[in-house]
């Protein structure tokens, strides 16, 4: 045999030896989890988007890791799911904290709270403000795990079948408001009501409630609140960025490898960024034929009414802070956050919106 080729293959045996014993192990077992949700199946945006999670995960681990999504009422109730995963009969859980302030004031931080964080705003304060850590601090005394799965934005303020011309025109109105929203709405004398997605538009035909707020333009439309109430209002100060979170039971996310956590948190990291993209491309077509094709008068809540709210926020937050030294903790780094946070989108983005706004006429 030519040297040559004897050398060649020695080198070439080498080389794939040398490539067989650094090729990284990758975990050859299946893995199937039992997704519960607090959404109606294949609802636009918020449905849709869990169940879009679940299949990028099934897509990007090749089938290995396989998500059994179930909508609100398949398995269990929306509002049981926290519990469902907590004990371990599923995985995981695709919902919003805040319907668990029940559980602990400071879920209500890892959705929304009002006059609170922006999308952009809320990615900033999870991410690099301290607010990963503190959610996981607080989720782990429940035996959770979270991560931000989705967002919708700046909400809009209800549906209301009088005008609101001041905070008096709030008091004993029955509202379908939940979160620290709810909180603030029952200092100005109205009697919130927290209800799953799937129940408000009942509700509001028969008269159970007076007004309601849900997501935005595009949900809205869908759920024909228009049917029943008139008055649109806005801005919402409930629910500036409503974020949307995965929740793991945490010895099940714990028993994962690394490089399955990190795909599962891609997968989440990129639902949150594709939801709220979803919501900005589709609500001011939405809005559009609200108001020319079903007759909807859109208002802005006035100045006095705003301040009302802000003066009813601060009592609510001074009430949360009582609560525990975890829930100060989560309340502190908030503040912190939409300081700092907030006062340079107030000199960028927000001041270049509204200048580009003006100039062209928006």
């Amino acid at each position: 045999m030519n040297r040559r080729d004897v050398l060649k293959g020695a080198a070439f045996g080498a080389v794939a030896t040398a490539g067989t014993v650094a090729a990284p192990a990758i975990a050859k077992d299946r893995i199937e989890v039992n997704m519960v949700s607090t959404w109606p199946r294949d609802f636009p945006g918020l449905g849709t988007g869990a169940q879009r999670f679940a299949e990028r995960v099934n897509v990007m681990s090749d089938g290995r890791i396989k998500i059994n999504y179930f909508a609100a009422g398949e398995r269990v109730k929306a509002f049981d799911v926290f519990d469902e995963v907590a004990a371990g009969n599923a995985q995981m859980y695709h919902g919003a904290e805040y319907y668990f302030k029940g559980k602990h004031p400071g879920f209500a931080y890892f959705t929304s709270v009002p006059f609170g964080l922006t999308y952009t705003e809320m990615n900033a304060w999870i991410r690099f403000g301290g607010g990963q850590e503190l959610w996981d601090k607080l989720a782990g005394e429940f035996g959770l795990k979270g991560l931000m799965c989705g967002n919708t934005g700046v909400q809009m303020g209800g549906w209301f079948r009088k005008e609101i011309k001041s905070a008096d025109d709030l008091k004993g109105l029955k509202m379908r408001i939940p979160g620290l929203g709810g909180d603030v709405m029952a200092k100005l004398g109205a009697s919130p009501v927290s209800l799953p997605g799937g129940q408000i538009y009942e509700n509001l035909v028969s008269g159970a409630i007076e007004a309601t707020e849900w997501v935005g333009p595009w949900n809205d439309q869908i759920m024909k609140f228009y049917e029943a109430a008139k008055f649109y209002y806005y801005p919402g100060m409930h629910e500036p960025g409503a974020m949307l979170s995965l929740s793991m039971n945490k010895k099940w996310w714990d028993s994962l490898s690394k490089a399955d956590q990190m795909l599962i948190e891609a997968a989440s990291s990129m639902e949150n960024d594709v939801m709220m993209a979803e919501y900005n491309a589709k609500n001011g077509a939405a809005l559009a034929t609200l108001l020319t094709e079903h007759g909807v008068q859109l208002r802005k809540f006035s100045e006095d009414t705003y301040d009302s709210f802000g003066e009813a926020s601060e009592e609510v937050f001074a009430d949360v802070v009582k609560h525990s030294d975890l829930a100060k903790e989560i309340h502190d780094s908030f503040v912190k956050a939409r300081t700092e946070v907030g006062s340079w989108a107030k000199i960028s983005d927000q001041a270049y919106v509204s200048e580009r706004n003006r100039v062209l006429d928006l």
